[in-house]
C-alpha cells in the first residue's frame, strides 16, 4: 500500500510551494505529521470542483493542508467551515489559508466537534460537501451529523478508513482504531441514505453521496 501511494505521489504530484510550506509550519509547531497525502489532497480539490460544491464542512483542520485543497476546488463564490478541537491548530490553519489566498472564504470553529455540530444543526445550516478527518472514535457520530446537515446529493468524504491497510491485511500490525474503521466501513457501505465507495488512496477514503 505504501509503495503504491508513493508511486501515485511521484507520478501525479507537482511541486506545490504553498502546501510544502504548510507541512513545514506543522513540523515547526511540533504538530502531528498526519496531513492527507498529496494525491489525497488533489482528489479533494477535484471532487469539490467536479461536484460544484459551494458550502463545505471540514471536521479536523490540523494545519490547513486539506483546507487549502478543499478551498482550491471551489469555483466562484463559496465557503469552507472548519471544525478544530485545538485553538493552536486552528490559528495555524487560518494563517496558512490566508497565505494561500482563502482568508475570506474560511471560518474556523474551535472546541469539541460534536458540540459545534450540534450548534450547526440548531442553526439549520446545510452543506453540499463534507470532509471527515478527526478522532476516529467519533467517526460514526460525525457521519450521522453530516447526513443531518447535508443538502440532497451532498458528498461526504472520510479519511484513514484503511488504517494503514490493517483493516484488510492481518499481517499488518493493527492500529488503535483498526476495529473502529472496520465497523465504520461496514456502516458506510450499508447505510440506507448513502451510495458509497472506498478508494485506496492515501490511507483510504470513503466517498459517499447522500441520496436525494
Amino acid at each position: 500500500m505504501k509503495q503504491l501511494n508513493n508511486y501515485m505521489d511521484e507520478v501525479y504530484y507537482q511541486q506545490d510551494s504553498i502546501l510544502e510550506d504548510v507541512l513545514a509550519s506543522i513540523a515547526a509547531n511540533v504538530m502531528p505529521a498526519i496531513s492527507v497525502s498529496p494525491s489525497s489532497g488533489k482528489l479533494l480539490t477535484m471532487l469539490v470542483s467536479i461536484t460544484g460544491a459551494k458550502t463545505i464542512l471540514e471536521i479536523g483542520a490540523l494545519g490547513g493542508y486539506s483546507g487549502i485543497c478543499l478551498a482550491r476546488g471551489i469555483e466562484g463564490e463559496g465557503s469552507l467551515t472548519s471544525l478544530e478541537l485545538e485553538e493552536k491548530y486552528a490559528q495555524l490553519a487560518a494563517k496558512n489559508l490566508a497565505k494561500a489566498g482563502f482568508a475570506e472564504h474560511v471560518t474556523y470553529i474551535t472546541g469539541p466537534a460534536l458540540v459545534s455540530l450540534d450548534r450547526l444543526v440548531a442553526e439549520e445550516r446545510r452543506f453540499d460537501f463534507f470532509f471527515i478527518d478527526a478522532d476516529k472514535d467519533n467517526y460514526e457520530n460525525y457521519l450521522a451529523y453530516c447526513i443531518k446537515l447535508a443538502k440532497p446529493g451532498a458528498l461526504i468524504v472520510t479519511d484513514n478508513v484503511l488504517a494503514a491497510g490493517s483493516v484488510a491485511d492481518l499481517t499488518i500490525a493493527p492500529k488503535r482504531y483498526t476495529a473502529i474503521m472496520k465497523q465504520f466501513n461496514v456502516t458506510v457501505a450499508n447505510h440506507p441514505q448513502l451510495d458509497s465507495i472506498l478508494l485506496p488512496i492515501g490511507d483510504g477514503m470513503t466517498v459517499s453521496k447522500v441520496k436525494k
